[in-house]
């Protein structure tokens, strides 16, 4: 999924680094951090988390195009979103402030970035699938996307996917969507458009009564078009991980006692509503289950 959000040119981004006490109005990532565990135990001489502590900062391979993911705030030169967020917050867990640097990746990128020790992680809806955790491990899931609903702000019963029966549902052309619907809803009618743009434009005109896309892109979308609004959770899975170097089971391990302590503190649930949460409606999920 990452590849829909990264930038094509390789570049470090300047300014994205230090504490939130630098950066003006950062008043979500400052709620966040002021009940953020730092760790306190014995550090490996010459682990990735030795090596991350002694440098100060943490390096991560991610993007800064993608809206309540991770976007660059041009007036305030901070990062901000879900994965931006959890990057703080792992960088605070390992040495004691949000210090990081972006770099950012292309799907093309991201193994051979982490393989070469230029970045630690990898947080960049990096989805988990047999053939990467054959070249890369991964932390996590942390984050569980897949095919969601879309309506027209207002839009009242349809709110899970079995209320997509017998309802004309918008779908992008070849996409994971189309078999979620007929899985989910056999009777619905699904009307199929090209790209994302001329599916959200056909649902605002009224073609359709839904639009089955997956998360990650709805989330954008909704954060640049009040009229449309989320509804539920998604569908079908599509889980993200934290993409590290192959073979580190110390780190990931390391990282993945980390997001286990942040769902059981309530604190991944108060960076979803920060971020994803503002678009989506309902609840804050629970975390996904982190791998042994």
């Amino acid at each position: 999924m990452g590849r829909l959000f990264v930038a094509a040119l390789l570049l470090f981004v300047a300014g994205c680094s230090g504490g939130s006490e630098a950066v003006p109005g950062g008043g979500k990532i400052d709620a966040l951090l002021a009940k953020a565990p730092v760790y306190a135990g014995q550090v490996t001489p010459g682990s990735a988390v030795d090596r991350i502590r002694k440098r100060g900062e943490l390096l991560i391979g991610g993007s800064q195009d993608a809206p309540l993911l991770s976007q660059l705030d041009p007036i305030s030169g901070e990062l901000t979103g879900f994965d931006a967020y959890l990057g703080k917050l792992l960088a605070h867990y390992i040495v004691g402030k949000p210090s990081t640097e972006l770099l950012s990746a292309t799907s093309e990128t991201r193994e051979p970035l982490l393989a070469n020790g230029t970045v630690d992680v990898i947080i960049q809806t990096y989805t988990i699938t047999p053939a990467r955790e054959e070249r890369v491990s991964f932390a996590g899931p942390y984050y569980q996307s897949g095919q969601s609903i879309a309506v027209r702000k207002g839009t009242s019963g349809i709110s899970a996917p079995a209320d997509l029966a017998g309802r004309t549902v918008i779908v992008g052309a070849n996409t994971p969507g189309v078999k979620a619907v007929q899985d989910a809803a056999p009777t619905a009618k699904i009307v199929e458009f090209g790209s994302d743009p001329e599916c959200l434009t056909a649902l605002k005109q009224g073609r359709g009564e839904a639009y089955v896309q997956d998360q990650a892109i709805l989330v954008a979308d909704a954060s640049k078009d009040s009229e449309l609004q989320l509804v539920g959770e998604p569908f079908t899975e599509d889980p993200y991980g934290i993409g590290i170097k192959h073979g580190d089971a110390e780190f990931t391990a390391f990282v993945n006692d980390w997001l286990r302590e942040l769902g059981k503190s309530g604190l991944w649930q108060e960076v979803w509503k920060q971020t994803i949460g503002t678009v989506v409606t309902g609840d804050a999920p629970a975390p996904p289950a982190i791998a042994s």
